[in-house]
């Protein structure tokens, strides 16, 4: 099984690293982020969508799917697609720092929008298809958390990308991941006291502080050597403290996500959230750090913690 997860967790950062050079690519020749990696975040969101349905039906609610799927898709669209309109105002001043808070400030308008509409369809669904009492109630939240959970936290990574280009989603990306490592060395290694035995047995206190330094470690690498390899000549850098209080805050609520969905498995009685992906479990079981961690990283970003 550690032989599996290897080889389809390198396959998988090789795919991703592929696809982020050739958004890299399609930037330079058209100017618009994200034109190669949005498919996958698309065909993600999708998937991560059907497997919040999955434990919802565990848990006895029937949230209508085509609302989950449409509001989550329809979320993470606009987020796209707002802040393409910013290209056609030639009175914008050429200041990068001020267009990444303009642009994410569009796209949240965007999001906020098609998150409405995605809680107004919640509504009318249900009572289309109402005949009784009963279980209305629990099928709107299940499908407003839906979109909340998917769809709204996945924008942030959106927004990541189109306010601060790779280097901005690959900082999320990269301390994130370097924490779930981190935690899973450290504990193998020497874990002994368990973190929380009921919601994830495997957890303990000592993987949680190699998670926190490995965390810190992948940001200090991202700021260090990543940054100033795609930053233009004279970008500011930002002090080292930011850097690894970066690393501090993301990588801690990357374990908070990760224990959030944890919370919601063992609700329902599931191990993973599908069996998607041989050896991780499902979209969502990979998903789950990245999604709480991505509003904490954007505000790291639109409040100059880091640059």
């Amino acid at each position: 099984m550690l032989r599996l997860r290897l080889s389809l967790g390198l396959t998988f950062v090789a795919a991703v690293l592929a696809l982020c050079w050739g958004d890299h690519l399609v930037y330079q020749a058209v100017g618009v982020r994200g034109v190669a990696l949005f498919p996958l975040m698309v065909a993600l969101v999708a998937l991560a969508s059907r497997e919040v349905l999955l434990l919802a039906a565990a848990a006895g609610m029937r949230p209508v799917p085509w609302v989950v799927y449409g509001g989550n898709l329809l979320v993470v669209t606009f987020c796209w697609l707002a802040p393409l309109s910013l290209r056609f105002d030639a009175k914008l001043p050429e200041d990068s720092h001020y267009l990444a808070i303009l642009s994410s400030a569009v796209a949240t308008n965007g999001t906020l929008i098609a998150l409405t509409v995605g809680v107004i369809l919640a509504f009318a669904a249900e009572m289309y298809r109402f005949k009784r009492p009963g279980g209305v109630t629990a099928n709107i939240a299940a499908a407003v958390l839906a979109i909340v959970y998917v769809g709204l936290l996945f924008s942030f990574m959106v927004k990541l990308l189109l306010g601060w280009g790779l280097v901005g989603l690959l900082s999320l990306l990269i301390v994130v991941k370097m924490g779930d490592t981190g935690a899973y060395t450290v504990g193998r290694l020497i874990g002994r006291n368990k973190m929380a035995p009921e919601l994830s047995p495997g957890k303990t206190v000592e993987g949680a502080f190699g998670a926190v330094a490995f965390a810190c470690l992948g940001s200090w690498i991202t700021f260090q050597w990543l940054l100033p390899a795609t930053a233009p000549d004279g970008a500011r850098l930002g002090p080292w403290w930011g850097w690894i209080l970066f690393g501090l805050l993301v990588g801690v609520t990357g374990m908070v996500g990760d224990l959030a969905e944890s919370l919601i498995k063992r609700d329902v009685g599931r191990k993973d959230s599908s069996n998607w992906v041989p050896g991780f479990g499902g979209v969502l079981d990979i998903l789950d750090s990245p999604l709480l961690a991505a509003p904490v990283a954007h505000a790291c970003w639109a409040f100059g913690l880091v640059p």
